[in-house]
């Protein structure tokens, strides 16, 4: 199977949008919303949830009061300063925010007084859409984890790509370089980078770009909303070549996307007789046809870890 990852180096550039397009246009295929932090492509397809199950990543210091003698040795460790007194209660209590999980105050508390219990961090989904299968996720508020949240979704999209006989999964990746992008490329076939030409666009197409390289894994460029800024727009052509990265096309602004987002319907469900539905169209036959995802080298990220 094959799987492409669609990334943009930074959020607003039309990514999730682009990858609900390419939904009605690839066949045998999953999907995989690896954007675990803000996840939205379920706001276009309309999942039908088939399976949920907690993702627990972490544990978090607990104090036991019954058992703590108050000698403070919790607050002595803690380097993030989450080990505070309360003055009400008249105990150490841990601010579950602050808490990294590291477990030391666990580790060295004299009293055996403190528990470290696993955290629930969120919750991912298997659903059926009117597109195909999809896997997505939801990291809660303020938890950590999310690249290991991703690595999971990603690994639930590979088992139905390969129980279902699927030739393709396509990943709506998050945005920016960190943890979240690493776990979310590793093993793919080939990376999408959708560029606006922005400044900010360019410098952010630029670090994808070094990352796809670091790891050898081929990239392809999108320019989203090209006639907005010729100028801005040459620069990212220019970039690319200079990279070697393919240029597979161009899309122009277009309401359309606007008033498809609106209706929860993909732009080729809303109106495919657009000049953005028709260049959407050019941008996936040339992905097709590009000889690294045509005839793709299998990459293993690890080898780089």
């Amino acid at each position: 199977m094959k799987e492409l990852v669609i990334l943009s180096g930074k959020g607003g550039t039309g990514k999730t949008t682009i990858t609900a397009a390419f939904a009605s246009l690839a066949e045998s295929m999953v999907f995989c919303d690896a954007d675990v932090d803000a996840a939205d492509l379920h706001l276009i397809l309309k999942p039908d949830f088939k399976f949920s199950s907690d993702f627990v990543g972490g544990n978090e210091a607990v104090i036991n009061p019954d058992k703590c003698t108050g000698c403070g040795r919790c607050v002595e460790v803690c380097r993030f300063d989450a080990v505070r007194f309360d003055d009400v209660r008249d105990t150490f209590e841990v601010d579950p925010i602050e808490c990294e999980g590291c477990g030391v105050c666990f580790d060295l508390c004299p009293e055996q007084a403190i528990d470290f219990p696993e955290v629930v961090c969120g919750q991912w989904y298997i659903s059926d859409t009117r597109l195909g299968p999809m896997v997505h996720a939801r990291l809660g508020i303020a938890q950590e984890n999310s690249g290991k949240l991703v690595a999971l979704v990603r690994q639930e999209a590979r088992k139905i790509a390969k129980d279902k006989n699927l030739d393709l999964i396509l990943t709506d990746g998050p945005p920016g370089i960190g943890c979240p992008v690493i776990a979310s490329i590793g093993q793919a076939t080939a990376i999408l980078i959708i560029a606006e030409p922005t400044v900010s666009g360019i410098h952010d197409m630029e670090r994808v770009g070094q990352l796809s390289k670091h790891f050898n894994i081929p990239a392809m460029v999108c320019i989203n909303k090209y006639d907005l800024n010729p100028d801005q727009t040459k620069k990212i052509e220019e970039l690319a070549k200079e990279s070697n990265i393919a240029i597979v096309g161009k899309i122009s602004f277009d309401q359309t996307f606007t008033e498809s987002m609106i209706q929860a319907k993909t732009i080729f469900e809303y109106n495919e007789d657009s000049q953005a539905s028709s260049e959407v169209r050019q941008v996936w036959d040339n992905i097709l046809s590009v000889p690294e995802f045509k005839n793709p080298v299998t990459n293993n990220i690890m080898q780089h870890l």
